[in-house]
This record gives C-alpha cells, structure tokens and sequence, in this order.
C-alpha cells in the first residue's frame, strides 16, 4: 500500500486556465498519483466570467465555497450561492460569471486537461 496524499490547498500556485479562470490544483496529476479525476479550488473577481466552453472527456461538478454567480450550461441559466453543487456533464457548453467575487471547487473526471477545452 502506497502512502498517503495530502495537499495543503495554500501550498498549491495558481495559475490561469484557458477558460479565463483562476486556478489552484488541490489534486491532480501534477502534484499526486491521481489518475481518474482532479480537484481545483477556482475564483473569480467580481463581475467576470469563464469563457464559453465545454469539455469532449470531462465532467465537472462545481461547488460554490463564496459568493454568487450566474451558471450558465447549454443555455440554461440560473443563480448559483455557497452550498450549490452544480454538474456540468462532458460535451455540454458552459460558463459561470461572478455578481461578488466566486470561489468554488472544482472537480473533473477524468482529469482537467488544457487539450480538452473547446471555444467557439
């Protein structure tokens, strides 16, 4: 049996996505032996927004930590607060756009991966 993995979210740089969002990796390949998913801690400062994209491979679940924001999927549009998981299945066009500074987790099976994200 292998050790156990841990990451402290604090530990971890950010860095910005091809969607336009801020990004901090809790777990995924780049820092851990993770190979079906990967965990991000995402933010967003007020009044902006992710690109309009979607993912052919990967499904994601969002998960409000702060803040409210408008989520947007395949044209469906609703406001999202903290506590709100949202699932944005693969293939379906997405964005979410912040009305207070967002921060939310972000999980993706498979993994997150730049190659993966398509634009218009």
């Amino acid at each position: 049996m292998e050790g156990m993995e841990v990451r402290q979210l604090a530990d971890q740089a950010p860095f910005t996505t091809k969607d336009g969002s801020t990004i901090r990796s809790i777990l995924d390949a780049s820092n851990a032996p993770v190979a079906q998913q990967s965990l991000a801690e995402a933010s967003l400062p007020i009044g902006r927004a992710t690109d309009r994209h979607y993912h052919r491979e990967s499904e994601e679940i969002y998960f409000i930590l702060e803040g409210r924001g408008v989520m947007e999927i395949d044209g469906e549009e609703r406001e999202v607060v903290v506590g709100d998981g949202i699932l944005i299945p693969a293939g379906a066009w997405h964005q979410i756009r912040s009305i207070e500074p967002l921060r939310f987790l972000c999980c993706c099976a498979p993994p997150y991966r730049h190659e993966d994200t398509y634009f218009e």
